[in-house]
């Protein structure tokens, strides 16, 4: 089985929530260092993934992967890392991910089909691909390469749709909740503080 290794998505601009998703505080730290401690437990190594903005953010440079601005959208990141470490899967994670928790990427990890493009977290509800929390296959990133040089489009998750993809069902939908906007982030946190009574 090919090495895992864990990519926590920072390089958005963040222009809906009005302030970096990245720093925010959900769980007592910034939600970049939270998804990164959680990655690090279920992953063989783990980066963030970082743009040109980000170079003088406190994040250690071997701990980091550089933006390389090849492709537009999340998967610019993505492929960013693969480059880097093209033998890797990937198990990617956004910074809008307040409710993720370790149980779930244990899922995930635990359903990884190797043979497939990504095995992907979808809601019951929509059951739909989520590409930014997924695992991407090396294979598979090697297809979306040739997708974003050739679509029009560069959603990654119309690309999992068009793809030979797992899905893998979370155990409540609520934790792929993504929270954009500070009414999002309203809502999370009240659902965490809910949680923690």
């Amino acid at each position: 089985m090919n090495k895992l290794f864990g990519l926590v998505l920072t390089g958005g601009k963040s222009s809906r929530m009005g302030t970096d998703k990245a720093s925010i505080n959900y769980h007592k730290e910034p939600q970049s260092k939270y998804l990164y401690k959680l990655l690090e437990q279920v992953c063989d190594r783990t980066f963030y993934s970082i743009g040109d903005q980000q170079k003088i953010v406190d994040y250690p440079d071997e701990k980091c992967i550089l933006d390389l601005n090849e492709y537009r959208g999340p998967l610019n990141g993505i492929l960013s890392a693969h480059k880097a470490h093209p033998d890797a899967g990937w198990l990617v994670l956004a910074c809008d991910l307040p409710l993720i928790d370790l149980e779930n990427l244990k899922l995930l990890k635990k359903e990884r089909d190797t043979q497939k493009t990504a095995t992907a977290m979808a809601t019951h509800k929509t059951k739909l691909p989520e590409p930014l929390v997924a695992i991407w296959e090396p294979e598979g990133l090697k297809e979306a390469i040739a997708y974003m040089e050739a679509a029009q489009s560069s959603c990654p998750r119309k690309f999992l749709i068009n793809s030979d993809t797992k899905l893998v069902f979370p155990i409540h939908d609520k934790v792929l909740f993504n929270a954009n906007t500070l009414a999002e982030y309203e809502h999370a946190k009240s659902i965490l503080a809910n949680e923690s009574i």
